[in-house]
C-alpha cells in the first residue's frame, strides 16, 4: 500500500460521517400544538353541524352520521384533518415523553386512533332515523359493507383512545402527579361508558358517546398543551429525552 493510500484511509477514518438531524424544539413544539388543536377543531365542527343540519338529533344520531347527506363531506373533512392532528400530535409526544412510564404506548396508541380516525372518514355511515332530512324513520334495513367499515373503524379509534388515557394515567402516576394520574384515567373512563352504554342501546346513546368522545380527546389536549409548556420551560429536559 502506497503513502498516498494510507493518507486517504487515514483521512476516511477521521472524517466525520453525517447524522441524521436530531429534532428541534421548534418542530415538537408544532407537533404538539397539532395535539392541542384536535378537540376544539373536531368538536367545534362537528357540534356545529349537529345543532344547524336540519333533521340532526344528537340524542339519536351520532355524530359520524353528518357524514351523509349533500353537506357530509365537511365532516368527512373533519375526520381526516383531525386525524392528521392525532398522527402529529402523538409523534410529538412520543419526542417529549421517551424514556418516561408510558412513553412508548400511549403515543403509539395515539397513532392507532388517528388512523382510525382516517379510516371513519373514508368508510362513511349509512343514512337513517329520519337524517338526513327526508329519510325515513327509524333504524335501516341492514347495513351497507362502507357502515360496518365505519363501525369497524370507529371501534378501533375508541379503544386506542381509552387506552392511551389509562396509559396516561400510569405516566402520570409514576411521576407523582396524583390529580393528572386521575384525570387521565376519569377522561378513558368517560369514553369506555359512554361508548358501551351507546352501544348497548341506551337511551341517548348518541349523546352519552359524543360526551365520552370530547372529554377523552380533551383530556389529552390537555396533556399536549402542558408538554408543550414544560418544553418551553425547560430546554435542558428536551434535549435529555431526546437523545
Amino acid at each position: 500500500m502506497t503513502a498516498t493510500q494510507d493518507t486517504t484511509q487515514i483521512s476516511t477514518q477521521i472524517t466525520p460521517q453525517p447524522t441524521a438531524p436530531r429534532p428541534t424544539r421548534g418542530s415538537t413544539r408544532a407537533l404538539l400544538t397539532c395535539a392541542v388543536l384536535t378537540t376544539p377543531v373536531f368538536g367545534v365542527v362537528s357540534l356545529t353541524q349537529a345543532f344547524t343540519r336540519e333533521g340532526f338529533d344528537l340524542l339519536r344520531h351520532p355524530l359520524s352520521m353528518l357524514s351523509t347527506g349533500d353537506l357530509g363531506w365537511l365532516q368527512i373533512g373533519n375526520f381526516w384533518i383531525t386525524a392528521l392532528l392525532t398522527v402529529a400530535g402523538a409523534i410529538g409526544l412520543r419526542r417529549v415523553m421517551r424514556g418516561t412510564p408510558g412513553g412508548t404506548w400511549a403515543p403509539r396508541l395515539l397513532l392507532v386512533e388517528g388512523a382510525g380516525l382516517a379510516a371513519a372518514g373514508v368508510f362513511s355511515m349509512d343514512p337513517g332515523d329520519g337524517f338526513p332530512a327526508g329519510t325515513p324513520l327509524g333504524a335501516p334495513a341492514g347495513m351497507s359493507w362502507h357502515a360496518m367499515l365505519h363501525m369497524a373503524a370507529g371501534s378501533v379509534a375508541f379503544t386506542a383512545l381509552i387506552a392511551a388515557c389509562f396509559v396516561l394515567g400510569r405516566h402520570f402516576a409514576r411521576a407523582g402527579r396524583a390529580g393528572h394520574a386521575v384525570a387521565s384515567r376519569l377522561g378513558g373512563l368517560a369514553l369506555l361508558l359512554g361508548n358501551g352504554w351507546a352501544m348497548s342501546g341506551g337511551r341517548a346513546g348518541s349523546l352519552t358517546l359524543c360526551v365520552g368522545v370530547l372529554v377523552a380527546m380533551a383530556w389529552v389536549s390537555v396533556v399536549a398543551a402542558a408538554k408543550r409548556a414544560d418544553l418551553m420551560g425547560d430546554a435542558g429536559a428536551f434535549d435529555t429525552a431526546r437523545r
